[in-house]
């Protein structure tokens, strides 16, 4: 019984902190800049593989794909797949006017499943010259390693009357573990732009009254091996587009009446309500009660989209009344200031 009182007594006060809390939670779609900024002047691209084995490590690729149990040309049409995704994934993109695939570049190819070294600046500048492109996509490597595994099981099949009936059988479980990576070159500041790792997995399992009957139910991998890599190439492209999410921002609640009645206007939507009687509050002779509306005014400033305003509001809280949470919320007005300058110069490329 005592136990339960204390459980009782417990959620009592979570119930009571959570009631009485200064602060509510709200959540905005904002937009955010994309990981990877292209520049501006790119409107032409060229993509490169080099994951295509050379000739010196083209012994090494071979007993890799015997020992990984690879098909004979799976690792070099999945990153053909990759490559097409990159592809079709850039030229729906309007700010690029060419997108092309470079073919047969004499010494960039290495193929052994690791980064290799980059490209020499001169030798990008050189392929963008004579490709005519502006930058350089390069798929560095792609490897498949798959790993088998089998194991005794009880299969189902119908007997003679239609019945399913369990014996003795087969599961062959293969997983493989798709490697690639990606680098941006560009020849102008002769910098590489991005450089990225992903690795992805899949588990094909078959199963059957014999070995053989159970290796015929995983046929299907090679093609969830293209279709993963596709979708590789495909995301890696969206990395150079602006992104929407939703973030999550505290906001004053309590301090005067006019907190609470702002809060019952933001709970409906009406944000501008709100925001009128914080406004009321930012002269206000306690520096605790000014410092909140600074603060909930650069809330609205920040969901109206007036991102500078917000940090004036912000900054004021902090340093003029000593409101703790707006330190936090100036760095990410700052973050988000910065993101939108890029966010600027990408929608303007966008709307060319």
């Amino acid at each position: 019984m005592k136990n339960i009182l204390n459980i009782f007594l417990i959620a009592g006060i979570i119930l009571m902190n959570v009631s009485c809390s200064s602060t509510n939670r709200l959540t905005m779609g904002v937009t955010q800049a994309p990981r990877i900024a292209i520049p501006a002047h790119v409107t032409k691209i060229g993509i490169l593989n080099r994951s295509i084995p050379s000739e010196e490590n083209n012994k090494l690729d071979k007993l890799d794909k015997v020992l990984s149990l690879e098909g004979k040309d799976l690792d070099k049409e999945g990153a053909e797949y990759a490559i097409q995704g990159l592809l079709d994934a850039l030229k729906r993109d309007s700010r690029f006017e060419v997108v092309r695939i470079i073919e047969d570049v004499e010494g960039s190819r290495k193929g052994l499943g690791v980064f290799p070294a980059a490209l020499p600046t001169d030798f990008v500048a050189q392929i963008c010259q004579e490709n005519e492109v502006d930058i350089l996509f390069s798929l560095e490597f792609y490897d498949t390693d798959t790993t088998p595994s089998y194991e005794l099981t009880t299969v189902s099949i119908p007997n003679n009357v239609g019945i399913n009936i369990g014996i003795p059988g087969h599961r062959l479980t293969l997983n493989t573990l798709i490697e690639n990576g990606w680098r941006i070159y560009d020849p102008v500041t002769k910098t590489i732009l991005d450089e990225y790792i992903f690795n992805d997995f899949l588990t094909s399992v078959g199963e059957g009254v014999n070995p053989a009957k159970a290796f015929e139910a995983i046929a299907g991998r090679k093609e969830g091996v293209f279709q993963i890599s596709n979708t590789i190439g495909m995301d890696y492209a969206l990395l150079t587009r602006p992104i929407n999410v939703r973030v999550a921002r505290n906001y004053f609640v309590r301090g005067t009446n006019n907190f609470k009645i702002a809060m019952r206007r933001a709970r409906t939507g009406n944000w501008d309500g709100a925001a009128d009687l914080w406004a009321t509050e930012l002269d206000n002779r306690k520096s605790k009660i000014a410092g909140r509306a600074h603060y909930n005014m650069a809330i609205i400033n920040e969901i109206n989209g007036d991102l500078e305003r917000a940090l004036e509001f912000a900054s004021a809280a902090y340093s003029d009344y000593d409101t703790r949470l707006a330190l936090q919320y100036v760095n990410i007005l700052r973050r988000r200031l910065a993101e939108q300058q890029e966010l600027e110069a990408t929608f303007e490329q966008l709307s060319r």
